[in-house]
């Protein structure tokens, strides 16, 4: 529904998975154009993927079943991007020339929250009725020859794939192909929090639309957009004896399912219904009534299959895989599957490598898909939490959910819009937002950029040496606002290997001084701080590159943690601490943090993530105890904030703390995301100034949900639900996704790892890519030389002026 989100170009497969299976179908064997084709379901990509085998050999025997007559289908507009119709174009012109007749270009995008419509645009849609889409296409395949049966139950898959070379399974989101081999597909089905209705109105919006509107029963959304705009000679000055054409617009109503529970939505019958939401959104519709079609209340389903094909049957479209309405794919994804399909079928000498290829080929592409589709329907799901937010934000906020959309990418689109979201937010003119400064308590942080905790394992007896001051001041020169150093162990049985770095000496806090006073003094309006910490029963383990969390050969140090439980097979087993332990680890802890401030650090951290001692404390999974530390959330917050207690006393007031906490163990069973914002409550109780929020890394059997910026959203939960800074972490790889992520309120401050081992100079070069020279970002003296791009080619060659059209003769 919203092609803001498919303007990026499909991605190159780089691998092949393992190939088709053979048992059950036969197997895709001979050549690799089938002559005899089953397709099952007669959606767009079923249609399409028909027209598209035959036109490619006109001598395929290709038969379409569809259960449901020509005119049924789900839904009443489809929105399909450029490089869809790109495709399409050079595919099938026929088909192309029919879509391009039909569509209903615009490029705005309404969004009203609090009464107030703020408009983007500059976002290029392209929509028409899903009937029309149907009859072109069904047109097509009867000019080519394919057989449509429709009102007629497809064979049995089994059968089919014995009686045909090939079965293209386009049968939807229940695919009953699928199922019937779902032991080879291995499909794995997530049931979201919202209920829709797909509905219709009879008149053509002027922009894609959300509307937001807060009822007595909770928050509920509108999204809309025109898929038919009024004929040609229709005039509203005029009053014709006959029915009018006002166009026509798709209207999906959604909220979540306790909201649709308690307004009562699930005791009334259709009609009532769409009644019910004109009412609700008479102001968007501007009074006039809604019309569905069979439309009824659903929640939306997340298909994803470990295999596309078994045999000589391939899924395409829904039946293997789906993507939320919100980023407007389902129809794009079936149709692009259509072509790669095809396209395999006609480039590989044999079908099992075809089907190979197109699995392949699409799987990269739908899995990106299908991530900025979760990050859009979570956002919708949890879309009253961002109630609070003022209409520009919010609008921002909404364009960007899926972080395909990014702020770079929004300026381009509409730099008016943009500008008005960086001024309401308080960016000085030409300021990107990731240079607005940031307090803590007494400490202003220049730029909103972190060098994130990083273990260097490059200590010795927990000493930093000249690697930790040439590692940590050269992130300090680079720009960053924060810069943090590694987990600093409290004591030496709270290393995780030799190579860790301490406070539990005044040598190793001399050693700190120096590196304090180096950033200080050479990049002055850095701040840097310490992260606190202690390995627990992830401790007395090798070098990381040396086996990363691999128990030592010999020279092992006794371990601790709230319960007895190995980190995994082979680990050593820590002991439970005892009363006595857990007051000798806070005296620990508090003696490290009064080393922290003598040794010059403007920032303390308590490192409470990611499995080690007071992570261990946290999670049910880790702590196991039956007293009062452990048991319920109170009794497992217990130990980490007595701890936080005790350093906070000791701390400097003036000086920030700070908790990094793992906001889920990606793991059942593990801290749940309720919990998450429970504990970060907790901290900001006792005096926290801001959370670190990460995630995982608990458990060893956990199950990441990896991508771009995948821990971003914990950290926008926390910060709105309990109301304290935060830090986001995860895969934020970009100057632009630092913008996207500050501007749309979902952080304060966004900490990056790996780009600054890539490039320690990170911030100044985001500085000069942006053209930016204020005071959110300083060049040290010395490179100030470096900051322009140099020239790496010629560019005083002459551009060409003339262009010869040849005739078919060398010129």
């Amino acid at each position: 529904m919203n092609p803001a989100d498919d303007t990026e170009a499909p991605a190159t497969a780089h691998h092949r998975p393992e190939g088709a299976a053979t048992a059950g179908p036969r197997p895709p064997g001979g050549t690799a154009r089938p002559l005899r084709v089953a397709v099952i379901g007669g959606g767009p990509g079923g249609l399409y993927a028909a027209a598209l085998l035959k036109r490619l050999d006109p001598a395929r025997e290709i038969t379409v079943w569809e259960r449901n007559a020509p005119d049924d289908t789900f839904g009443f507009g489809v929105v399909l991007s450029d490089e869809t119709l790109g495709g399409i174009e050079h595919a099938d012109p026929v088909v192309y020339a029919a879509l391009q007749r039909d569509f209903v270009r615009w490029d705005e995008i309404d969004i009203v929250h609090r009464g107030v419509r703020q408009t983007s645009g500059g976002h290029g849609f392209a929509a028409l009725g899903r009937h029309r889409l149907l009859r072109i296409l069904q047109e097509r395949c009867r000019a080519l020859g394919v057989v449509l049966h429709f009102g007629v139950q497809a064979p049995d898959p089994a059968v089919l794939a014995r009686t045909h070379d090939l079965v293209v399974a386009a049968d939807g989101v229940h695919s009953g192909t699928r199922e019937a081999f779902a032991e080879v597909f291995r499909p794995r089905i997530t049931v979201h929090r919202c209920r829709y209705i797909w509905l219709a109105a009879d008149f053509a919006f002027d922009a894609f639309r959300f509307e937001i509107v807060r009822t007595e029963h909770g928050v509920m959304q509108l999204h809309g957009y025109p898929y038919s705009r009024p004929s040609p000679d229709h005039h509203p000055s005029t009053r014709p004896s006959g029915p009018q054409d006002h166009g026509a617009s798709t209207v999906i109503v959604e909220m979540r399912e306790e909201v649709w529970r308690a307004a009562g939505f699930d005791e009334t019958e259709e009609s009532e219904s769409v009644e019910r939401c004109a009412k609700i959104f008479a102001d968007a519709l501007g009074g006039r009534p809604l019309k569905s079609n069979n439309s009824t209340w659903t929640t939306f389903r997340t298909v994803v299959n470990e295999r596309w094909s078994h045999g000589n049957v391939v899924l395409l479209g829904d039946a293997a895989h789906t993507a939320h309405f919100s980023i407007g794919s389902g129809t794009k994804l079936a149709v692009e599957d259509a072509l790669a399909l095809a396209a395999c079928l006609d480039e590989h000498a044999s079908p099992a490598d075809a089907l190979a290829a197109y699995e392949a080929e699409r799987r990269p592409v739908v899995a990106s898909t299908q991530r900025a589709a979760r990050a859009s329907l979570e956002w919708f799901e949890n879309l009253s939490m961002y109630l609070g937010q003022s209409p520009r934000q919010f609008a921002f906020n909404l364009l960007t959910r899926s972080r395909r959309v990014t702020h770079d990418n929004l300026r381009l689109r509409d730099p008016r819009f943009t500008g008005a979201v960086e001024r309401a937010f308080g960016c000085p003119p030409g300021t990107p937002p990731m240079f607005t400064p940031f307090r803590l308590r007494e400490v202003t942080l220049r730029n909103r950029v972190v060098v994130s905790p990083m273990d260097m394992y490059s200590a010795v007896d927990g000493v930093p040496g000249d690697f930790h001051l040439v590692h940590l001041g050269a992130r300090a020169l680079g720009g960053a606002g924060l810069v943090m150093t590694e987990m600093v162990c409290v004591s030496p049985e709270g290393r995780i290997t030799p190579g860790c770095a301490g406070l539990y000496t005044g040598r190793q806090a001399e050693a700190w001084r120096r590196i304090t006073d180096f950033v200080h003094r050479q990049a002055p309006g850095t701040a840097i701080g310490v992260q606190l910490g202690h390995s627990g029963r992830k401790g007395s383990t090798k070098l990381m590159w040396e086996g990363m969390d691999e128990p030592l050969d010999d020279g092992n140090w006794p371990l601790v943690a709230a319960s007895p439980l190995p980190y995994k097979p082979g680990s050593q087993v820590p002991r439970e601490m005892s009363r006595a332990q857990l007051t000798d680890m806070r005296e620990q802890f508090a003696a490290a943090a009064l080393r922290a401030a003598r040794a010059g650090f403007d920032l303390l951290e308590l490192h409470c993530a990611h499995g080690y001692l007071l992570s261990g404390f946290l999670s049910p999974l880790t702590n196991h105890r039956t007293d009062a530390y452990g048991g319920s959330l109170e009794g497992r917050l217990r130990f980490p904030l007595e701890v936080f207690d005790a350093v906070r006393a000791v701390w400097p007031q003036e000086r920030p703390m700070t908790v990094r906490i793992s906001a889920t163990d990606w793991a059942e069973g593990g801290t749940s995301a309720e919990e998450s914002v429970a504990i970060a409550r907790a901290f900001a109780a006792h005096g926290a100034d801001a959370v670190d929020v990460s995630a995982g890394q608990v458990v060893a059997g956990e199950r990441p949900e990896f991508g771009r910026s995948y821990q971003t959203p914990f950290a926008d939960r926390i910060r709105h639900e309990a109301g304290v800074p935060v830090i986001a972490v995860g895969a934020i790889s970009s100057w632009d996704d630092v913008n996207s992520l500050i501007l749309a309120g979902r952080t304060d401050l966004c900490a990056l790892a790996r780009p600054h081992l890539y490039d320690p100079h990170w911030t100044l070069h985001a500085a000069a890519e942006q053209g930016y020279e204020g005071p959110g970002v300083v060049w040290p003296a010395p490179y100030r030389a470096g900051s322009r791009r140099p020239v790496t080619g010629r560019t005083d060659a002459p551009r060409p002026r003339l262009t010869l059209h040849g005739t078919g003769q060398d010129v």
